[in-house]
């Protein structure tokens, strides 16, 4: 396969460009082909129970109700990839139970295992409604979070010596970016967690550049934080408006 990129071409004999900005497309046209189709045409109608796929781009989803479907997809899906010259990753794939017990609470989950898992970016596990009901939970995850920490952190770092606007300028785009991904419904304690360590970060970063090599907490609370005040939390995506009909098939 021969890839047109930046003016380069790049002749690939298995896979794609990593990190390439073509490698999204050619995965979700190859995967349309060899997941998508075969999932309705072929898998779907031999499903004991409800069945439902979620994919973007070479990440996917499945949900069963029934666990010997679960378990024959596994077995199938493995094989239908070797087909196309594809694998399953080991270290992300997995089957796991997901789901509410008969009284409302969440399954009993066997020592060792666990309930929640990733996707996209997000911890997916059970979690209490404000209603008391049980509900799916998402909330970003830990090394997502860490990553964002450390890239504004280092971003100051080597920006150390600018003027508290330009500071604040930088700070305010990171954490935007941040909500206009990550604020979704129920996420809005990772939205305000994220703005409580970039204070204490700025904090830091202003000692090291200051003369007397500390800024007292109270004056850049109570004078800086003032001026320059972090952006506010913004849940941008409500997932209780963006729900689907209830098809067999999700995909994107």
């Amino acid at each position: 396969m021969r890839v047109l990129e930046g003016g380069v071409v790049r002749r690939s004999d298995v896979g794609t460009p990593q990190g390439g900005v073509i490698s999204p497309m050619l995965a979700n046209i190859y995967l349309h082909e060899v997941l998508d189709k075969w999932w309705v045409g072929e898998v779907l109608p031999r499903m004991r129970g409800e069945a439902f796929l979620i994919r973007f781009a070479d990440d996917f989803v499945i949900c069963f109700e029934h666990k010997d479907d679960a378990r024959r997809v596994q077995v199938a899906l493995a094989q239908r990839f070797a087909r196309y010259g594809l694998t399953l990753h080991p270290g992300k794939t997995r089957l796991l139970p997901f789901r509410r017990s008969r009284d409302g609470g969440v399954e009993e989950r066997s020592p060792g295992t666990t309930r929640s898992f990733d996707f996209l970016g997000f911890t997916h596990d059970w979690g209490k409604s404000r209603s008391a009901g049980m509900v799916v939970k998402r909330a970003t995850m830990r090394s997502r979070f860490t990553r964002t920490v450390r890239a504004i952190a280092e971003r100051l770092r080597q920006h150390m010596r600018e003027t508290l606007t330009h500071h604040a300028k930088s700070i305010g785009a990171k954490l935007k970016g941040f909500d206009s991904y990550y604020g979704i419904t129920g996420n809005g304690s990772a939205l305000k967690r994220l703005r409580y360590v970039i204070e204490r970060v700025w904090w830091k970063i202003l000692c090291r550049r200051s003369q007397k090599g500390y800024v007292l907490w109270e004056g850049f609370y109570g004078g800086i934080l003032k001026r320059f005040p972090m952006p506010p939390p913004r849940v941008v995506h409500s997932v209780y408006t963006q729900r689907t009909s209830g098809k067999k098939s999700r995909m994107r």
